[in-house]
């Protein structure tokens, strides 16, 4: 499960990577966690739209306080459940998610530290995932996750859903038939560059949720 991942860069650039029809004004940290701010690029009829989001669709427990906060669901193990497939067949409830590494902890109970994972010759990439508008916090958007590729499974057994340059339109135009088989994929290993830091995993700051 994807609990943190970095924007390390403008949004200007990328409008630019994505070729999206403009820029955004956005309150999104270089580092961004489930349940606060995030950017997508959605499609329309006028283009590719970059846009300010939420990270996590709201997800409200029966046994919930009324006043406490819904909790973020933002990863998406399957497309095909309930939650999902509605959103999924109709290109308008797609996005790409714009990032610059994902991290995953590793370590002992109480020691993890981040482990960063980065694409070795695209500074920017995508994450195939979905959005919509709610109630609780206006637009949102959640990550489709899948089986992790040899680069990745030493520390973690899932990882994002993510997409060469030039599957960015299938996944926001292709048919159902077109996200399952890019989920279902295994993402090639030799692409991908490996940082292991010191650094602290800090869990009280990843409260997000993978959801069936």
């Amino acid at each position: 499960m994807c609990n943190l991942y970095t924007v390390r860069t403008s949004p200007d650039a990328i409008a630019s990577h994505f070729a999206t029809v403009a820029s955004v004004q956005t309150n999104a940290p270089d580092e961004v966690y489930p349940g606060t701010p995030g950017m997508a690029i959605t499609q329309s009829d006028g283009g590719r739209e970059l846009r300010s989001m939420t990270w996590g669709f709201p997800l409200r427990l029966k046994d919930m306080k009324p006043e406490a906060k819904p909790k973020p669901v933002n990863n998406i193990a399957d497309l095909t459940k309930p939650m999902w497939i509605g959103l999924a067949r109709k290109p308008q409830w797609r996005c790409l998610i714009p990032l610059t590494a994902f991290a995953e902890a590793e370590g002992p109970k109480g020691k993890m530290t981040r482990t960063w994972f980065s694409l070795r010759d695209e500074p920017i990439f995508a994450w195939g995932g979905l959005w919509r508008v709610s109630d609780e916090w206006g637009p949102v958007y959640s990550g489709a996750m899948t089986d992790a590729n040899e680069a990745v499974a030493p520390v973690h057994n899932r990882m994002p859903v993510l997409l060469h340059r030039d599957e960015y339109d299938m996944w926001l135009n292709g048919s159902l038939d077109d996200l399952l088989a890019l989920q279902q994929r295994v993402f090639p290993s030799d692409g991908i560059e490996i940082d292991r830091t010191s650094e602290l995993w800090v869990r009280k700051r990843s409260t997000g949720a993978e959801a069936p």
